[in-house]
């Protein structure tokens, strides 16, 4: 919960005065639109986002000094982006810890081994999704939950032929429908809270919305498992020489499960989630220490430049190496330097003077949740904070649900449909960069195949048109 008051708080004293007028505001946002279009598609580098958007945070700062903020106040708001990114880069340089010693300990070699010889190509994408539901309705995190089943769901997907983008479409889609429906989570609380409506209440209408976007989203995976797409022709003789080499590198004793299980264990106790990622860490170090034979010492510099293995076969090989800090520190700059940028856009009032133009569509129901979709995914593009796409859009039309006679739990519920869902795809966004890391796939080779990012939208859209589960407020108090 620290980040999400954190942002709330942050959000809630933003300049009600002085703000950079709506002229300023739009050039500024379409020069990151031009600037990132340029980066990858006319000279296709994906790889240097942080100078890109620092080239665009300096040219937004000039705007917002020409329109008569001083250069304190435009270091404030770049301080304010940082202080909003301090604590998911925390928990992502702890990731690259923790990977590194599940990787150590066996944990996740095990459940790659064991998982390859229970899950079929033809339901594997299904069934993937459906845990990773399972996973972030229990724990309230889809962070956790891809950083845990989602990257071992990634090496079982390289041992069965199933492209890995596809498989982290499915992970993803999975981790952050609990993100949506757990009381656990914090996008959930954050939604609720901002809209004023009751947190369960909150929950249950958004089973109205995430149920048939979730159900259509299971029923795409399993066609396309049955159908084969995705995927290659299985050759069981490398599937058991991987299976051969991971049980010839590590002991698979059952105690290598122990990690995931205390996961829940102290998510259930509501324990922070930085101390959930250190806990885990130093649980799955003791492990490779007792059981795979590994020192103090080698645990040490795995879990700073990351766990390599070499069996052999080299699939298995590039999936059982990977983690450590110093690998996630490309990930944590882009982090800082995206939210230093959204800082700047939030704190001059750059997407609030955009936002308010957008409110003149707000007049009829379908108008409304259609502005509401269409901002909360511009305010994930250009703060790259879905806690900022939560806030800033319901705040400013919660008011205009009430008028039109609509229950806070549909503004609330739209907000998630839209916010939450499509902050995987952001590449520059915290949840594109959290999972692009974790997951080893680019934010742009997964987003085709993250349905549910893609569903929940269009389903939220199909409610408020054919005005269906739009809920009034009379109905609501009876």
């Amino acid at each position: 919960m620290t980040q999400k008051k954190q942002e709330s708080n942050a959000s809630s004293d933003m300049n009600s005065g002085k703000r950079v007028g709506f002229a300023g505001s739009i050039i500024s946002l379409l020069f990151l639109f031009l600037a990132i279009s340029l980066q990858v598609f006319w000279f296709e580098n994906t790889d240097s986002t942080q100078i890109t958007i620092i080239i665009v945070a300096t040219f937004a700062s000039i705007i917002a000094m020409l329109s008569g903020f001083s250069w304190d106040e435009v270091k404030d708001a770049i301080l304010h982006g940082c202080q909003i990114a301090m604590f998911p880069m925390l928990i992502l340089m702890m990731v690259g810890v923790l990977i590194a010693s599940w990787l150590a300990s066996g944990t996740i070699p095990a459940l790659i081994y064991y998982g390859i010889q229970i899950l079929s190509p033809d339901y594997f994408l299904f069934t993937a999704c459906l845990i990773c539901c399972i996973g972030s309705l229990s724990t309230g995190s889809s962070w956790t939950t891809a950083a845990t089943f989602g990257v071992g769901f990634m090496g079982i997907g390289v041992a069965l032929g199933i492209s890995p983008a596809v498989t982290a479409g499915a992970v993803i889609s999975g981790s952050i429908f609990g993100d949506k429906m757990s009381p656990l989570s914090d996008s959930t609380n954050l939604a609720a809270a901002v809209a004023e409506a009751d947190l369960f209440t909150h929950i249950k209408s958004m089973v109205y919305s995430t149920g048939p976007a979730i159900i259509i989203t299971l029923l795409i995976y399993l066609a396309m498992s049955f159908s084969g797409q995705g995927s290659a022709e299985v050759d069981d003789t490398q599937v058991q020489n991987i299976l051969r080499a991971i049980n010839d590198e590590f002991s698979l004793n059952l105690i290598v499960f122990l990690p995931p299980v205390m996961v829940f264990v102290l998510i259930a106790l509501k324990v922070n989630g930085l101390a959930v990622m250190v806990l885990s860490s130093l649980i799955g170090t003791l492990i490779a220490m007792l059981l795979q034979g590994h020192n103090f010492g080698d645990m040490l510099t795995y879990m700073n430049y990351g766990f390599v293995v070499e069996t052999g076969v080299e699939n298995i090989d590039s999936v059982l190496s990977g983690g450590g800090l110093q690998n996630m520190l490309w990930t944590v700059s882009l982090g800082f330097v995206a939210l230093a940028m959204g800082g700047i856009f939030e704190k001059t009032g750059m997407l609030e003077s955009v936002l308010e133009k957008m409110t003149m569509l707000v007049h009829s129901m379908r108008g409304l949740v259609t502005t509401h979709v269409i901002s909360s995914f511009i305010i994930n593009i250009f703060s790259a904070s879905q806690f900022m796409a939560v806030i800033i859009p319901t705040r400013m039309l919660s008011g205009i649900y009430k008028k039109q006679g609509l229950a806070p739990h549909v503004c609330s519920r739209v907000s998630e449909d839209s916010a939450t869902v499509t902050s995987p795809l952001v590449p520059w966004g915290l949840g594109g960069v959290y999972y692009s890391s974790v997951l080893g796939v680019s934010t742009l080779d997964y987003l085709p195949y993250t349905f549910l990012a893609l569903v929940a939208p269009l389903v939220t859209l199909t409610l408020a048109y054919s005005d269906t589960f739009m809920f009034r407020i009379q109905q609501s108090q009876n």
